[in-house]
């Protein structure tokens, strides 16, 4: 099939989302190669980049600008430890660690390898599609530099299921964070729109226009006053899954996340009170850091220091309710050790 492509959306297909139509109107094309086309801003609605998500009128002009036809990569097996918190026929609860991705973008072949899925494939075998076949039995994501738990789905049933769950806001998920500063109520409710930053494209902003709803209630757990600064320990429980989403909402408030160098945090730390000079929340970021530095002057964390440290709901067979934990992961124990020391 020659391309570009325009396809005229007709009145019987008003209200279904634009990843959808599209598969429907491809033969031999996936959605999950269509959602690949989006995600590289190769589909137009009216000349305006498209969203997977957008939900057509009816009249519109859908443009694409890739070949429909190209394959997709296909994640593939690795022999990769994983902590298994919970298993049965329909689903695993994994605790994934900090610095290990989710899954590779579509089409990323260098970065194909080391991956969560690479390592549920060689684990469990056969996992639900529905997510597409560089995404298999992915429900939710976690981060890449946050660790804790992330449900899989093992067949497409369960997958249609738990999704649901997510998206109807029916999961309960709480996650441990440590932010600069001391936040100003001990419990509160963060309900600010979350759009991508028009400038630096990476990050999150919720300065944005047209963002999507999010919502993160948070609790003071504890209070630091170290040598290095004062900082607070969080419980945070989240409402909606956006992107960077506690990341974003903490440093909008001007705490940001230790370790978060992305948005506003400092790469290290300093004794003495020069933790002051630490760069204000969405201002020039720091480069990352590689790996873990302590010594009597500097204090140093090579990830963000946020733990998805339990999830709760619903079976997608029985119904029954699922509550799991994972413990605070022994770096960021360690960190907190040495921080107050």
């Amino acid at each position: 099939m020659p391309y570009p492509i325009t396809i005229k959306v007709d009145p019987d297909s008003a209200g279904k989302r634009v990843d959808q139509f599209l598969a429907s109107r491809l033969p031999d094309t996936s959605r999950a190669r269509v959602q690949q086309l989006i995600g590289e801003g190769k589909v137009l609605v009216n000349s305006s980049r498209a969203r997977p998500s957008l939900k057509l009128r009816g009249g519109e002009e859908v443009s694409i600008l890739g070949d429909p036809a190209l394959q997709l990569l296909r994640a593939i097996p690795e022999d990769i430890s994983l902590d298994v918190i919970y298993e049965d026929a329909e689903l695993a609860v994994i605790n994934k660690p900090a610095g290990m991705m989710v899954h590779a973008g579509a089409g990323d072949d260098q970065r194909n390898r080391g991956t969560l899925v690479n390592a549920l494939l060689h684990h469990f075998g056969e996992l639900s599609g529905v997510g597409g076949e560089m995404r298999p039995g992915i429900v939710h994501r976690l981060d890449k530099e946050t660790s804790g738990l992330i449900v899989v789905a093992k067949n497409d049933a369960a997958h249609r299921k738990l999704a649901a769950q997510f998206s109807g806001r029916k999961v309960k998920k709480q996650y441990i964070a440590l932010v600069h500063g001391w936040p100003v109520k001990d419990h509160s409710t963060i309900n600010a729109e979350i759009s991508r930053d028009a400038v630096r494209r990476t990050r999150m902003t919720t300065r944005g226009r047209g963002g999507r709803a999010a919502v993160t209630h948070y609790d003071v757990r504890e209070r630091f006053d170290s040598p290095y600064g004062r900082f607070a320990l969080l419980d945070v429980r989240i409402e909606t899954g956006r992107t960077h989403q506690i990341r974003v909402h903490m440093s909008s408030l001007g705490y940001p996340i230790v370790g978060d160098t992305l948005y506003g945090a400092p790469k290290a730390l300093h004794r003495g009170g020069t933790q002051a000079r630490r760069k204000k929340a969405y201002g020039r970021a720091s480069s990352a850091v590689s790996e873990e530095e302590t010594s009597a002057e500097t204090l140093s964390l090579g990830r963000n220091f946020l733990h998805a440290a339990s999830i709760e709901f619903a079976h997608p067979r029985t119904g029954q309710p699922l509550a799991l934990q994972a413990p605070l992961p022994a770096d960021l124990q360690h960190f907190l050790a040495r921080l107050t020391s």
